[in-house]
């Protein structure tokens, strides 16, 4: 999957005949673009890759960002595209589309709120991701303009969505194991043990770099103490 690219292509669903039995195909496209803006294309990303990196090490853990979601077998016409979740119970292979019958309930789900697609996150994907069970929802708008509240978050009780009291900008997800907050420029995802935001790829990069920085000056002390000694 890729994340950057702009516009996906679009398909249509169809009946295709295999041993005499009918199969439903399910696109794998909307034909609708990733995001709407810059904000909310970097938020996605951002989001995707540092959870992608926190969960590396669990086999059972999927993290999915923009992928064609079918919730009703048989029904390809019944789909929606979470912008970022996070699925416990699976196999971390690559798939074209996800299919919940085939699959297990996410346990949280992101949604990146826009002025085309905030009403629909809180009423239609809020009804159908309440409806599912999944465990967490968050909605996040990256401009801060079009939310009643920038960040909302609802967590799972007694098969119903409740709202969750969001403390200082941020809320702490049981699933995750991680404080998600808006820090007034953007949404992170805080770890409790380390005390600290997990870091960007980009952040990431600029570590590397400074690392490599770093040891290329000691090299160089080194190699100035050595011509110290000899001088001595």
């Amino acid at each position: 999957m890729n994340l950057i690219v702009a516009e996906k292509r679009k398909t249509s669903p169809r009946v295709s005949s295999k041993n005499g039995a009918k199969e439903i195909y399910y696109p794998e496209s909307d034909g609708k673009p990733i995001a709407e803006t810059d904000f909310h294309i970097k938020t996605i990303i951002n989001l995707h890759q540092t959870l992608e990196i926190f969960l590396k090490e669990k086999s059972d853990v999927r993290v999915f960002s923009d992928i064609m979601f079918y919730y009703e077998k048989g029904s390809p016409h019944k789909s929606i595209a979470p912008d970022v979740m996070i699925v416990s119970g699976i196999s971390k292979h690559l798939r074209r589309v996800f299919k919940l019958w085939e699959e297990n309930v996410p346990d949280v789900i992101f949604e990146i709120s826009s002025r085309g697609t905030w009403q629909e996150d809180l009423q239609k994907k809020y009804l159908l991701y309440e409806s599912f069970g999944v465990k967490e929802y968050c909605i996040f708008d990256p401009e801060y303009d079009y939310l009643p509240e920038p960040f909302i978050a609802f967590h799972l009780k007694n098969k119903n969505f409740k709202q969750a009291k969001i403390k200082n900008g941020g809320i702490f997800s049981p699933s995750l194991g991680l404080e998600i907050v808006d820090t007034g420029e953007t949404l992170r995802l805080f770890n409790q043990v380390t005390r600290s935001f997990l870091p960007t790829m980009e952040e990431l990069a600029k570590q590397a770099t400074r690392a490599e920085e770093l040891e290329s000056e000691v090299e160089k002390l080194k190699a100035e103490l050595g011509k110290l000694r000899e001088q001595k």
